[in-house]
């Protein structure tokens, strides 16, 4: 017996919601952008494995290089989940890079400061970070760059709000 599969496919529908054309433009600009994301990521990454480093360690690195920010506010500058800024800080501070002080605000709730070596490390990064940006940059009009700043600034507050209002 043999099923004859494409005769039977018109009974299966997609029924997919219908979006305007902002819509639209706006599913695409949000997959473009998850996309960028991935590889800035990757490049993030490469960026600081010469210092021993990831991205996501990277950037707790930056947070805490004021020394003023507990754990939950870099992981609030950073939009992500206070857990994760947690974890990736106990790492550092247990390969020396970072160190835990007295928050004057709170009394649990330390401040991340860097160490010589955090910054050491972190001052390595952003060399290479500064030599990249330039050769990258020179692709884009600095008034490209600042129209995308703005959208995306935008769309963040929009999101925050969204999310707020939840």
């Amino acid at each position: 017996m043999t099923v004859d599969i494409p005769t039977r496919q018109h009974v299966v529908k997609h029924n997919r919601p219908r979006r305007t054309a902002e819509g639209d433009a706006f599913s695409l600009f949000t997959i473009t952008a998850l996309r960028l994301a991935g590889r800035l990521t990757a490049a993030g990454d490469e960026l600081a494995k010469a210092a021993g480093q990831t991205s996501a360690r990277w950037q707790v690195l930056a947070g805490a290089r004021s020394g003023a920010h507990s754990v939950a506010q870099i992981a609030r500058l950073l939009g992500v989940a206070r857990q994760g800024v947690q974890r990736l800080a106990d790492a550092l501070e247990g390969d020396g890079l970072i160190t835990y002080v007295d928050n004057p605000l709170h009394q649990r709730a330390k401040l991340v400061k860097l160490t010589e070596e955090g910054e050491s490390r972190l001052a390595l990064i952003e060399t290479a970070q500064a030599e990249w940006a330039d050769r990258l940059g020179q692709s884009f009009a600095t008034a490209e760059m600042e129209a995308a700043l703005a959208v995306m600034t935008r769309l963040i507050e929009t999101l925050d709000t969204e999310i707020d209002q939840a």
